[in-house]
């Protein structure tokens, strides 16, 4: 899981920033590296991210009110400060405004890492199966790394976006049970508002499609309630669970 985690990382001290980004990514994160928090928050709005690092005093937007933005957007995503400065009120207005962690430079790379694994735990879906691969039914894979979906020993006969990907994972793991819509959007876009619902119904069709020629496979939709993933159990003696709870 941790190679796919995307983290929006802005630091407007270019040393200072880099080593945090160099140790993140020898950790097996990918970061993003921003030097203000206008060109954060661009970044921010255009590509999806799973965890944001934001230094508090940078030129043009501070982290403070690029928190802020970010949480107009996104109400899960977990938001961590960094900041030379340690006073009790930098630390409570980071918290009342939507932070969930504030470190305060220099802090220890190892606690870094470390409390970003907690965030992700709570805020990420389930770990992906050793093989990377779910299996729904006998005929066909979802490699979500790769975002594809092929039957079992073919080639690809559907590659997704990564926003159709994250809603299909979320629905694999929770197959053959109805799924509120609330709960999807905060666990994919973060929030649940017009925009997004309709933006998860466009998902759902494309991904309807996909199945629309695999017997066994069925995403139905309750009108304004939840959508269920319809899936048929394996089979093959190799086939274990189309979700990751067979790991405990």
């Amino acid at each position: 899981m941790v190679s796919n985690v995307q983290i929006l990382l802005a630091e407007d001290d270019y040393q200072y920033g880099s080593i945090i980004k160099k140790q993140l990514e020898a950790a097996g994160y990918a970061v993003v590296h921003c030097f203000d928090g206008e060109v954060a928050l661009k970044k921010f709005q255009r590509d999806d991210f799973d965890l944001c690092i934001l230094d508090v005093l940078m030129p043009k937007k501070d982290g403070f009110t690029l928190a802020q933005d970010i949480r107009k957007k996104n109400g899960m995503i977990p938001i961590l400060f960094i900041s030379s400065k340690a006073t009790d009120e930098d630390r409570l207005h980071g918290f009342r405004i939507g932070g969930d962690d504030f470190l305060v430079k220099p802090f220890s790379m190892r606690e870094l890492i470390m409390r970003i694994r907690v965030f992700l735990r709570r805020t990420l879906p389930k770990d992906v199966p050793g093989d990377g691969i779910y299996k729904l039914g006998d005929d066909v894979r979802f490699n979500y790394e790769e975002k594809e979906l092929t039957r079992a020993g073919g080639e690809p006969f559907a590659t997704l976006t990564k926003k159709e990907a994250k809603v299909l994972r979320y629905l694999v793991e929770n197959s053959n049970k109805l799924v509120k819509r609330d709960e999807i959007l905060l666990k994919v876009w973060g929030n649940s508002s017009f925009f997004s619902s309709r933006s998860m119904d466009v998902f759902l069709t494309r991904l309807r499609k996909h199945f629309k020629e695999e017997p066994g496979i069925a995403l139905e939709t309750l009108h304004n309630v939840g959508v269920r993933l319809n899936i048929p159990e394996c089979t093959d003696q190799d086939s274990e669970s189309t979700s990751t709870d067979n790991a405990g």
